[in-house]
């Protein structure tokens, strides 16, 4: 295996490409708040959906790290859901799954049986925008 300044066999020097460096977390969490900032009343998005939507596709619990620490009290992190439609609980005991619930059902999301939000009812659709001409 080659490292960069090191000697590869044969005495050349080898040399690995720079690498274009990934998005910080700051930039990745902004970019995950853009989204979530968009999610209107009433609507909920899953965190694989916001991941995605965010050019993050398959980092759904990056979502849920960036959800946990929301300090902007104007973000509606409540409007995120897991896959089945269910308010995740949370890892270190912290209620916040009331809170969630409450602040969903004041703007008319509703939950089945099994505390489930139909999402072919609630989940949020957003239109791409761009032209086709």
């Amino acid at each position: 295996m080659q490292r960069r300044g090191g000697k590869a066999a044969g005495g050349a020097a080898g040399v690995i490409p720079a690498r274009t460096p990934a998005p910080s977390p700051s930039t990745r969490y902004r970019d995950i708040y853009d989204v979530v900032a968009c999610i209107p009343p009433g609507h909920v998005a899953t965190y694989g959906q916001v991941a995605l939507l965010a050019g993050l596709p398959g980092r759904a619990r990056l979502v849920g790290h960036a959800m946990s620490a929301v300090t902007d009290r104007g973000m509606p992190w409540h409007r995120v859901v897991n896959a089945r439609g269910e308010i995740s609980p949370r890892s270190d005991g912290d209620p916040g799954a009331d809170l969630q619930r409450l602040r969903l059902e004041s703007e008319g999301v509703i939950f089945d049986r099994h505390g489930r939000i139909p999402l072919a009812r609630f989940q949020w659709r957003p239109v791409a925008t761009g032209t086709n001409d």
